[in-house]
């Protein structure tokens, strides 16, 4: 490993690693062992994928906690293949929803996203998604007509797709 390899690793460990750390427990049910585990992998793919970290494609901490969950997700599916068939009298539990760190991840990186797009196309898709208005109540608000409001929104909702999938969002 070289220097600057090992100057990489440090700086993300000391500027992303308690937040990466909590996250990763909270991926791992508390199981603070894995969590390490989890960190690890972690920083070990940005170190072999330093390009990855390039802050045009995104924030370096959506991509460590997306990397760890990804990775939480990998091991999940491993050990769920390697356990025998159980058999119950119980329905089992519907798979839990998306937890509060993902959502920060997700509302994080649409952030970003939304923070690419022009003036114009941000406010149109803030009014109509965000703020629940109808084109009309957009309208009035932007002080467009409608038509443009229904453009704009079309070609904003295109950049902010182009946008996610420049930061390495897929969906």
């Amino acid at each position: 490993m070289e220097d600057h390899d090992a100057e990489l690793l440090r700086a993300l460990q000391d500027e992303h690693g308690e937040a990466l750390f909590a996250h990763a427990v909270r991926l791992s049910g508390g199981d603070r062992q894995r969590a390490e585990d989890l960190v690890q992998e972690t920083l070990l793919r940005a170190w072999r994928y330093p390009e990855a970290l390039d802050p045009e494609r995104g924030t370096v901490r959506s991509w460590l906690f997306t990397t760890a969950r990804n990775l939480a997700i990998d091991a999940w599916r491993r050990r769920s293949v390697r356990v025998g068939e159980v058999v119950t009298d119980m329905i089992p539990e519907p798979p839990p929803s998306a937890d509060e760190a993902d959502r920060a991840v997700e509302a994080w990186t649409v952030a970003e996203a939304l923070g690419r797009l022009s003036q114009s196309h941000r406010e149109v898709l803030v009014e109509c998604f965000y703020q629940g208005r109808s084109v009309a109540e957009a309208a009035a608000r932007l002080g467009v007509p409608p038509g443009t409001v229904k453009s704009r929104t079309h070609y904003a909702l295109r950049s902010l797709r182009m946008a996610l999938d420049e930061m390495g969002v897929t969906g």
